[in-house]
């Protein structure tokens, strides 16, 4: 199968927006490419190529996925639209899959794409982020000496 115009131009906006590159991790599968954090290393989208009947529809014929972590409570809702369904070979409770069929617009992927980055960024240690002895209580109302 051929890419669809759709996993190409979202593989673009991957390279140029997040400066990830797509990997090609199994031999079997040579079309499921992974993207990575830069920094975390952890995955934030994973395209696929699988029988269309595994989505639970009609057919064997292959069809073009993109799983993406997402807000647990997002889930319930985007499964409710066309286009989305259980995440397909990954946590049902953190990640979506969308079907690349142009049923799900490139507008609805990219935000979707966002959070997925944004969840699997290196957070801050914030118990280092204030210098020691700040001379300021923790409700910031009054300075002291120490």
């Amino acid at each position: 199968m051929n890419p669809s115009p759709q996993r190409g131009h979202l593989f673009t906006y991957l390279q140029e927006h997040y400066n990830s590159e797509p990997e090609y991790l199994w031999e079997n599968t040579p079309q499921a490419a992974v993207f990575r954090h830069p920094a975390s290393r952890k995955w934030f989208a994973l395209f696929l190529e699988i029988p269309a009947d595994r989505l639970g529809l009609a057919g064997e014929e292959l069809v073009q996925i993109l799983n993406v972590k997402c807000d647990p409570i997002l889930i319930g809702a985007l499964r409710e639209e066309p286009g989305f369904f259980p995440a397909y070979h990954m946590n049902k409770s953190t990640w979506v899959t969308i079907l690349l069929d142009a049923q799900v617009t490139n507008e609805q992927v990219i935000p979707l794409l966002e959070e997925s980055y944004d969840s699997v960024t290196p957070k801050r240690n914030k118990r280092h982020s204030e210098p020691h002895g700040s001379g300021v209580d923790k409700c910031g109302e009054k300075e002291y000496s120490i």
